[in-house]
């Protein structure tokens, strides 16, 4: 279950269509909340005993994916201004 939900990514941000805003920012929040729901996914695991190793690696990688797609789509909304 968990395998699919893994699987089944969300497409890359930069197949987002850049100049709508709207859509960036919608799917910044969609990739924020999966990303809290997943650190809380994993601080429960980690409270219970045993865990599974090969499940939490999955877990963090997931997490940190979503970490640069989250960073890519906030660079892509708050360009740097070059002074």
């Amino acid at each position: 279950m968990l395998r699919d939900s893994l699987e089944a990514r969300s497409p890359d941000p930069s197949e987002i269509m850049i100049d709508d805003p709207e859509a960036l920012a919608q799917k910044l929040t969609e990739l924020e909340t999966e990303h809290r729901d997943l650190d809380a996914a994993i601080e429960a695991m980690q409270r219970a005993s045993p865990f599974d190793g090969i499940q939490m690696q999955r877990l963090k990688k997931r997490k940190l994916a979503l970490r640069d797609q989250i960073v890519r789509i906030q660079s892509l909304l708050l360009p740097d201004i070059i002074a």
